[in-house]
């Protein structure tokens, strides 16, 4: 589904069916240099169970027209802009699922809406979200080595698991394949450097996590990969205390998505009710 946010085309994808802002709406945000596809088996469960489903690409990001953002916030504020466009605003109304840089987002959003949104899922999340400076500076002058070391931390097995994408499906390469079409696509322009360095960098920079967490009025479940290297789930333990979240940990690396696809659809199940 196309949308206008901000005067500049936005894209969301509805999971198969014809968005329906009367029901309540689920609304995914993916993480650095991703898109709306890692979503793809959440976002059809969602629309085919009774909900409306909103995978978003981030401005600068796949089917979303530039520029990127440079912080969390102005992130939030586009997203909550996005809703008002998609006409969902019925208190209580969302529930917003991001991963990685996505949580952050999320968190964001939510404090700045507190009587819109209904619950807050937050997986492979961490805060601070801190970046090396060898990472960073490595996204910035080679973002291409950059992603063959994402994918190294980021993964934690070789194959999927029956259930999606399918048996058998090469994890490090196919995330290897999004990340680099995400950073090469048309609409990753008007950033510093490049859109890898520019995500990176919002993530670094975010400082507001716990006061967002402060004004949070909805249940919040953490869901993080035990094997997780780039959000590790000790570097969860003081937002989640702030959060008074339900912490769920599963067999996984960062990219839960993809590796443990039927343990997550099962937590933001239990999530959403």
């Amino acid at each position: 589904m196309k949308l206008t946010v901000g005067g500049r085309s936005a894209y969301a994808y509805t999971g198969g069916k014809a968005f329906d802002p009367a029901l309540p709406c689920v609304v995914f945000i993916h993480g650095a240099l991703h898109d709306h596809s890692v979503w793809t088996l959440l976002a059809r469960w969602c629309a085919h169970h009774g909900h409306g489903a909103l995978a978003v690409d981030l401005p600068g990001h796949g089917r979303s027209a530039g520029p990127a953002l440079d912080s969390v916030e102005a992130q939030a504020d586009w997203l909550l802009t996005l809703l008002d466009a998609a006409g969902v605003g019925k208190p209580g109304q969302v529930a917003l699922v991001g991963h990685s840089m996505g949580s952050l987002i999320a968190l964001e959003a939510a404090a700045r809406a507190p009587g819109r949104i209904g619950r807050l899922v937050m997986v492979g999340a961490a805060y601070p979200m801190k970046v090396s400076a060898a990472l960073l500076d490595t996204a910035r002058d080679a973002p291409l080595k950059a992603i063959e070391m994402v994918n190294a931390f980021s993964i934690g097995t070789i194959a999927a698991k029956p259930g999606h994408p399918g048996p058998g499906t090469w994890l490090h390469g196919s995330n290897r394949a999004l990340m680099r079409r995400v950073l090469n696509g048309p609409n990753a322009t008007g950033c510093a450097g490049n859109l890898f360095h520019l995500d990176f960098s919002v993530c670094d920079r975010y400082a507001n996590g716990l006061q967002a967490a402060a004004g949070l009025q909805c249940p919040v479940t953490l869901v993080l990969g035990a094997m997780d290297q780039m959000t590790p789930p000790r570097a969860t333990r003081e937002i989640a205390a702030a959060l008074k979240a339900r912490v769920v940990t599963l067999p996984s690396g960062h990219s839960l998505m993809a590796e443990v696809p039927d343990g997550l659809q099962a937590a933001l199940r239990d999530a959403l009710t």
